[in-house]
């Protein structure tokens, strides 16, 4: 794990300490969480349905990030679908193999508060939103802030 986490911090020019790892929190990573923090990179633990982490491979391709992922069928039904789909529970998935395009752009708006966007403020006729849009070929990351007015006939958006 450690000479994974090194050749990942020497690729993005920075040191181990600058990494952040995000692991599914399940008993089974509780071997895979002691190392990369013996390694000395941070972990991010998440649950599931935990939105940030689903942020995407064509997101983290924009970011300059790398997601690896295996399949892990829970059931004999859950085992068969992926047989039917011709996915391999032996393969590592990466970042090129789920976001293969160059022409990639990514946009998420905040419903609830997380470490990316705020969550959806609501007020009398109206609403705040935070979005995140990125490219992958411009490489440029923005984030908006918006405001919703949304009463009595009003139906105008305002970006800030």
């Amino acid at each position: 794990m450690a000479a994974n986490l090194a050749g990942i911090a020497q690729a993005l020019d920075r040191d181990v300490t600058g990494l952040t790892i995000v692991i599914l929190d399940r008993p089974r990573h509780d071997g895979l969480i002691r190392d990369v923090r013996a390694a000395g990179a941070r972990v991010k633990l998440i649950g599931d349905g935990d939105v940030i982490a689903s942020l995407s491979a064509a997101a983290l391709k924009c970011l300059g990030g790398e997601i690896q992922g295996r399949f892990r069928p829970r059931n004999d039904g859950e085992r068969a679908r992926l047989d039917a789909l011709g996915v391999s529970v032996d393969r590592v998935y990466r970042t090129t193999d789920l976001a293969p395009g160059q022409h990639l752009v990514f946009s998420a708006t905040g419903i609830t508060d997380c470490d990316l966007v705020r969550g959806v403020k609501f007020f009398k006729h109206g609403a705040r939103t935070h979005t995140v849009s990125m490219g992958y070929r411009s490489r440029v990351v923005r984030f908006s802030d918006a405001v919703h007015l949304l009463g009595d006939g009003a139906r105008v958006t305002i970006q800030i």
